[in-house]
């Protein structure tokens, strides 16, 4: 297939610049999205419904019996508040560096699933489970004291409580952990990679901070990006060069 576009070796000031206004951007308007509390527990109760009717409504017996285990759960509300961001730059910055000729269409598609995530946010308000009336999920970190909860104090006030679906938990975990096994070279990295996103959906669920279907809809909106990707690039994003055009690129021939 033809390629619509040929990367280019990303420039560092401009990649920082990008990343940090795009989160900003980002992050102001997920919490503008109107918290639709009404709307958000219905449809939360109607996921709940429908889990139930599938016979897969399993987060409240998780979310119980990982709760039982304190040393457990109080590690997993750190993961959930820190692990989602800290790991998705460090893929990034590694491959920035290792990978140059990839980065820009990999960054591509982690963009254009946080872009899919925000129409979802605004199309399909959602209350995660711990939020629900009388769903008897436990909130652990209100619980457990750890902080990190939306839920409590100032972060209360300005953070959009009823935008779970999809959970970019899933959708980022996924990207990082698909980037990883394809690319990392030790076994040990790629197992770690190919784990990461299954230890984030056990996490999201153990702390009630989303229903199973949640990940399934970040899922689809990481699929989506990588298809729109293939499609600008003419081939699978880590099937691109390892540099891009340039100096970079007449460095890997001549080495081959």
């Amino acid at each position: 297939m033809e390629k619509v576009r040929t990367p280019r070796h990303p420039r560092l000031w401009f990649e920082i610049l990008l990343i940090g206004v795009s989160y900003y951007l980002y992050s102001q308007i997920r919490n503008a999205v109107p918290q639709q509390q009404t709307t958000a527990l219905r449809h939360a109760d109607a996921i709940w419904a429908l889990e139930h009717h599938l016979g897969l409504a399993v987060e409240r017996s998780i979310n119980h019996g990982v709760n039982s285990v304190t040393w457990l759960i109080v590690g997993m509300n750190y993961y959930y508040a820190t692990l989602h961001f800290i790991v998705t730059v460090g893929v990034l910055i590694w491959l920035y560096v290792a990978h140059p000729g990839r980065y820009g269409p990999a960054r591509l598609v982690v963009f254009m699933t946080t872009w899919l995530a925000l129409i979802g946010f605004w199309a399909y308000p959602l209350a995660p489970p711990r939020l629900m009336t009388g769903g008897g999920f436990v909130d652990t970190v209100m619980v457990h004291h750890t902080w990190g909860s939306l839920s409590q104090g100032d972060l209360a006030q300005v953070s959009n409580q009823y935008a779970a679906m999809p959970s970019m938990h899933i959708g980022w975990s996924l990207w990082c952990g698909i980037t990883i096994v394809t690319l990392a070279k030790p076994l040990w990295a790629r197992i770690l990679g190919a784990l990461y996103p299954v230890a984030t959906l056990l996490v999201i669920i153990s702390t009630g901070n989303h229903f199973w279907m949640d990940a399934v809809g970040g899922a689809l909106c990481l699929a989506i990006a990588y298809a729109v990707a293939y499609v600008i690039y003419g081939r699978w994003v880590y099937a691109l060069p390892k540099y891009a055009s340039g100096a970079l690129a007449m460095e890997e021939r001549a080495s081959t």
